[in-house]
């Protein structure tokens, strides 16, 4: 045979080997068979077929079964092409049967697509969390504003995490407590007196209904005097109320001022009807002389 012609054909079959051996992961395969993993060939290129990474799947099945965990290669494909994080949800899993928690891989599957972390919420049921609330402000009925930092210990509740609340819900509840308590008590001396009196109100009000949490422990961490609001509100109202007054004193002054304004005008007028009157009177007694009415004999008399 011609070396050219040998050459050529030695080319040819390296590179459709090269070819296949790209598109069929042939390496992933053998670590599969490797670990006690089923998996055929064909089953590798239905995947590429499907635009599905295979070592996204086999990867996390070769854990899974090391873990002893028996996991379909049809769901674990289904769920990445729905959009999800496969190797987390199978970490979750090992983790939830490590800590003896009950999940199984449909809800595992369908935490992961709600947006939820469903590893750290494993992790969360197993170590709880502590959210600590910003300062809230409260303020009794003697007046006295108290600010207080209180830090929330929750632990996922994995049954409630797809359409449950999440943190802030918890945040916001729990600030609505302490304005409720506080602000039912007759004095703040008994909030400092007994601070643990806004956690046992608060958590008999059951604030984690409806959430992806469950609530172990509240606890007020400071409690601060703040302003005494009730003393300025009457300073206020005293200052309002003194405006007020003065308003109305101004009102009755201007009404005294136009009245006497108006009773100047009015006597001047009068004044003015007078002087008219009196200049009337020579007039008329010098048209009654002119037309003979009157003499001057009866004028003298």
């Amino acid at each position: 045979m011609d070396p050219l012609i040998f050459v050529i054909v030695i080319g040819i079959i390296v590179l459709f080997f090269s070819i296949i051996f790209s598109f069929v992961p042939v390496g992933l395969w053998i670590s599969a068979l490797a670990a006690g993993v089923r998996v055929s060939v064909a089953t590798l290129v239905g995947m590429r077929l499907r635009r599905v990474v295979p070592r996204r799947i086999i990867m996390p099945l070769i854990k899974a079964t090391k873990a002893g965990l028996d996991l379909p290669i049809n769901k674990l494909e289904a769920h990445y092409l729905a959009g999800g994080n496969v190797d987390k949800v199978v970490n979750a899993l090992i983790a939830a049967q490590r800590a003896d928690i009950s999940l199984n891989f449909e809800r595992a599957a369908a935490i992961d697509l709600a947006g939820r972390d469903v590893l750290e919420a494993v992790q969360m049921s197993v170590n709880p969390k502590v959210i600590e609330t910003p300062l809230i402000s409260a303020i009794a009925k003697d007046g006295i504003e108290l600010k207080s930092i209180t830090r929330v210990t929750v632990r996922a509740n994995i049954d409630r995490l797809v359409g449950g609340a999440g943190e802030q819900t918890i945040i916001a509840r729990v600030g609505e407590g302490i304005v409720t308590t506080v602000g039912s008590a007759e004095s703040y001396k008994d909030v400092l007196e007994n601070p643990d009196l806004i956690s046992k109100t608060v958590l008999q009000k059951g604030l984690d209904a409806g959430t992806a949490f469950e609530i172990l422990s509240i606890d007020i961490a400071d409690v601060d005097v703040g302003r005494n609001l009730g003393a300025l509100l009457q300073i206020d109202q005293a200052e309002a109320d003194k405006n007020i007054a003065q308003a109305k004193a101004e009102e009755r002054r201007a009404m005294a001022v136009a009245k006497e304004q108006e009773m100047i005008a009015m006597v001047q007028e009068m004044r003015a009807k007078v002087v008219e009157a009196e200049a009337e009177v020579p007039l008329a007694m010098a048209a009654a002389l002119k037309s003979g009415n009157i003499g001057l004999a009866n004028a003298k008399a």
